[in-house]
């Protein structure tokens, strides 16, 4: 049954939570995607079966929760991971970041290192807001949505365009992860389809060069897309999951 937590900025975000073994497991789901997704009711039954502690929520704008969509930014979506993680689970948690996902653990990571066990990333896409969306703008299209506030880009995932703000690009720039240090403490595994025609593997490589950790591993499965949701996807995110927690 879907819950609802107020964070502590007045935001509604709804969650499943399933209790079990520590360490936990956190899905952090992508840009304008939801809890319900395939990824994340793969992992919720895969959870039950080992009788192991998983959480996943609907940031602010998406799925079940509360506020709108395009009223939403990085920062906000990853002020509503820190709250779950910090009202909602117990001890340190390993992050399945799934494309924006990917981001938002980062900065989930920064601000609170010593809550996480470990972190897998599914496509992850950190600064995708200036390195995708702003780079790809062209100048008329910079110049509608500074001028409007607002821009609409079509959506092979969505039944209509896509909504991007001036907030967003703007408030990504403060949240980017890939302009200073990166220091992860802890396993981390990167996940990356060489079809993805929306993260492309050389951000996968870029993330996989800047970042430091002292186990920090990047698997490249050929022919995978974006969703990286096939039988074989999901299995390797499994086992991704499964290997960061033997440590």
């Amino acid at each position: 049954m879907t819950e609802f937590l107020e964070t502590p900025q007045g935001r509604s975000i709804a969650f499943l939570r399933q209790q079990g073994q520590r360490p936990g497991v956190v899905f952090l789901g992508g840009f304008h995607s939801d809890m319900r997704g395939t990824k994340a009711e793969y992992l919720a039954e895969w959870a039950a079966r080992e009788g192991r502690a998983f959480l996943r929520f609907d940031y602010s704008g998406h799925g079940e929760s509360g506020g709108a969509f395009e009223d939403g930014a990085i920062g906000d979506w990853a002020e509503d991971a820190v709250a779950a993680i910090s009202a909602l689970t117990e001890g340190p948690q390993v992050l399945v970041g799934s494309s924006m996902g990917g981001w938002i653990s980062l900065l989930v990571a920064r601000q609170m290192s010593d809550r996480v066990a470990g972190l897998v990333g599914i496509a992850a896409a950190p600064d995708f807001t200036e390195n995708g969306f702003w780079a790809g703008f062209n100048d008329d299209q910079r110049a509608v949505l500074m001028d409007q506030g607002r821009i609409e880009v079509p959506s092979e995932y969505d039944d209509g365009p896509t909504v991007i703000t001036r907030r967003l690009i703007e408030d990504g720039r403060n949240q980017l992860v890939l302009n200073q240090p990166l220091r992860l403490d802890f396993p981390v595994r990167l996940l990356q389809g060489t079809a993805d025609t929306d993260v492309p593997v050389d951000w996968a490589m870029r993330l996989l060069d800047h970042a430091e950790s002292p186990d920090l591993r990047l698997s490249l499965v050929k022919g995978a897309d974006h969703r990286f949701s096939t039988p074989e996807c999901l299995s390797l995110i499994k086992d991704s999951i499964t290997g960061v927690l033997r440590g």
